[in-house]
């Protein structure tokens, strides 16, 4: 669209375990442009510039983003507003990041606050308006970085061993709890404190995703989809449960995705 601009930018190397990457968007389109966001299970913060842009949450309330707020972890697709003149910079939370900067949160994917509410501070609005200031978002994105970085806890020894733990195969609570001579039930509440979600959340996530970068990847390529490979390819039982977490997490059937995606927003592209 003609006068609507975003595109990413890349987390520096010392950042890579903080951030994951970071967006931005405008429109100067002269109309309202509405997307949406695939979950991604990380927790975000958006800081808005221009006209409010806005959310619309599980419960279909329209929450606006006056200046800066923190979302997540996003766990289902949710639909985000940009109005004629809108400006966002998104900050893109990895792993356990958010909880190295604002300890236990009890953040959910039905939850939006203000991140000085979480510390009890005016620490974020006077970092809004010292970025605002600045037209780069390269300079914004290290004006952020200066500012975050006295508030980053270390990381804990359990949650790093869970962040680089390999799931493609198997499931780091049974093999990390054993390692580290600790229950798993202890080891799962680990997880979920730190990361915001369980070991089980993440796995079904992860095969969704997947089941996503293959329909991606065939359309990007005119061929056609065969469902049933998809089914096998993924780990589903069958259509049905393939079916079952495309409404779980996008409110769509596979098909109507498919017939859709171009105005979704995948995170991790």
């Amino acid at each position: 669209m003609k006068g609507y601009n975003s595109y990413r930018i890349s987390a520096p190397t010392e950042f890579k375990d903080i951030f994951s990457h970071f967006y931005y968007a405008e429109n100067r389109s002269g109309e309202t442009v509405e997307k949406t966001l695939l979950p991604s299970y990380q927790t975000i913060m958006i800081f808005s510039f221009g006209t409010h842009a806005s959310f619309i949450s599980k419960n279909k309330e329209e929450i606006k983003v006056e200046k800066c707020i923190v979302l997540g972890p996003i766990k289902h697709a949710f639909n985000y507003i940009l109005p004629e003149d809108a400006e966002i910079l998104v900050c893109n939370f990895k792993d356990d990041a958010f909880f190295r900067f604002f300890g236990n949160a009890a953040l959910t994917d039905d939850l939006a606050m203000h991140p000085d509410e979480l510390l009890n501070q005016n620490c974020f609005t006077t970092l809004w308006s010292e970025l605002k200031k600045i037209d780069s978002n390269e300079n914004r994105v290290q004006g952020m970085l200066d500012f975050c970085q006295p508030y980053l806890r270390d990381r804990d020894s359990i949650a790093e061993q869970i962040a680089a733990f390999d799931r493609t195969s198997f499931s780091p609570i049974k093999e990390i709890s054993k390692r580290n001579k600790i229950s798993e039930r202890s080891l799962q509440t680990n997880h979920k404190k730190h990361f915001g979600y369980t070991s089980k959340e993440i796995y079904r996530y992860q095969r969704f995703l997947k089941a996503i970068q293959i329909i991606q990847n065939n359309s990007c390529q005119n061929i056609k989809i065969d469902w049933f490979d998809v089914i096998n390819q993924c780990g589903y039982y069958d259509q049905s449960q393939l079916i079952k977490d495309f409404k779980h997490y996008i409110h769509l059937s596979p098909s109507k995705y498919l017939k859709f995606q171009e105005s979704i927003c995948d995170p991790k592209n």
